[in-house]
């Protein structure tokens, strides 16, 4: 049996009583079987130190790193380490108070808590996208960061941050933008004459040179005009070019394609005849050829050409009165007068009543029918033997060159003549 007797402030007895017969203990009890005799331990309470408000360094003194206590003692300004003493502890500005801010200086020679200070610091800020920044002084309070962009972009937001006392940044983050339309340049201006005959000329040229002052993306190029390598008819032509980036901005260029045709002064037709040219009739290349009116001939050369020197060729012919000669031996002979100058129209009716006969005169003479009678000689042949009659205009042909021609006329109409019937010689040439 053990008695524990404690008084207040004395010391603790402990009595432990050993009977007579003892019962059986366990090892590592500190107590032994063959032992039969009584023993009183006494332990010693450690003693509660006397407080003394006097005594002027009753605590260690507080030094709080980076920081400043400010202390108040009941026995005035010499005692800060005091009994009783209490500090308001603070941090230099850029530092933040970790622990108590008030602390007291207690009887067991302690103060009532601890504190130290923490040098406040904000997070790292992220990069942004085709931009940097440079801090003053990294992430610690005060330190400001100026942001720039890359080559191409501007900056949109706060140009700066500065880290605060809350351990926040100040602002909001910026962002890099591209607002600056690519660079663009388009080929020279270009001038080409059109090629002989044509009032057309195929113009090439090289793409335009595109560079994007931003990523160097080039997402679209468009072109306003013909293609490379079209024809391009006279005059001036306007062509455009216009490139987009990434971002959508854009930028256009134009060159002008100037297409000349080389030109002769405009040819007159010839007294009593006309003209009959290709292409434009007065472009380099272009032939003309003169013609006159029925009843005359040309004299000169047959065609002139338009030249790269904005010349014609040769000298303008004239067109003169035909001369027929009615007074030839057969058919032929009178036919080849008008080998490459007329157009002969042989009309042989059997009756000068006939109303088709009539009819075609009529026609031909109101040029109803759409023949052009400027460059066509009519030859009538008109009646039966032994009334028949044939003529050139005033010029009366004889019997047998009649019969001839008849008989060409019936060789192509393969029957007799019992009817108007007309033929077409061209050039003399049926």
């Amino acid at each position: 049996m053990a008695i524990q007797l404690t008084r207040r402030g004395a010391l603790s007895l402990l009595l432990f009583l050993t009977p007579a017969v003892m019962p059986t203990w366990y090892a590592g009890s500190g107590y032994y079987p063959d032992e039969s005799y009584n023993e009183v331990y006494a332990e010693e309470v450690p003693q509660t130190p006397i407080l003394d408000y006097k005594v002027p360094r009753w605590c260690y003194t507080l030094n709080i790193q980076d920081g400043e206590a400010t202390c108040y003692s009941p026995r005035g300004g010499n005692y800060h380490s005091s009994l009783g003493t209490r500090c308001e502890l603070s941090c230099d500005r850029g530092f933040r108070l970790i622990g108590r801010r008030s602390v007291q200086c207690l009887p067991s020679r302690r103060w009532s808590g601890t504190a130290y200070c923490r040098q406040m610091r904000c997070h790292a800020l992220p990069f942004i996208t085709s931009g940097t920044y440079t801090c003053t002084n990294g992430v610690l309070l005060d330190s400001r960061c100026d942001y720039s962009c890359s080559s191409g972009y501007h900056l949109e937001g706060d140009r700066s941050r500065i880290c605060m006392e809350d351990g926040r940044w100040s602002g909001g983050e910026p962002v890099c933008v591209d607002i600056d339309p690519p660079k663009i340049r388009c080929p020279h201006s270009r001038e080409k004459m059109a090629e002989p005959e044509k009032l057309t000329a195929r113009v090439y040229w090289d793409p335009p040179v595109v560079k994007d002052s931003a990523d160097g993306t080039i997402t679209r190029l468009t072109l306003r005009g013909p293609e490379p390598g079209s024809h391009f008819p006279e005059g001036e032509h306007v062509i455009r070019y216009t490139a987009y980036d990434r971002a959508y901005n854009r930028a256009s260029c134009k060159f002008i394609v100037k297409v000349q045709v080389r030109r002769c002064p405009t040819l007159k037709p010839p007294l009593h005849g006309y003209l009959t040219c290709t292409s434009a009739g007065d472009n380099y290349g272009a032939t003309c050829e003169y013609h006159c009116d029925g009843g005359y001939e040309r004299q000169g050369t047959s065609s002139r050409v338009c030249q790269s020197s904005r010349q014609w060729s040769g000298s303008p012919p004239v067109c003169v009165p035909m001369k027929i000669n009615v007074n030839v031996n057969s058919a032929a002979g009178l036919l080849d007068q008008f080998y490459e100058k007329q157009r002969l129209l042989i009309i042989s009716a059997p009756d000068p009543s006939n109303r088709y006969y009539k009819m075609q005169i009529s026609m031909l003479q109101q040029s109803t029918c759409g023949l052009d009678l400027r460059h066509v000689t009519i030859i009538e042949l008109v009646g039966q033997p032994p009334q028949e009659v044939g003529r050139i205009r005033e010029h009366q042909l004889s019997a047998n060159i009649i019969e001839e021609l008849r008989s060409r006329l019936e060789g192509n109409r393969k029957g007799a003549i019992s009817a108007p019937h007309s033929l077409l010689l061209q050039h003399g040439v049926d």
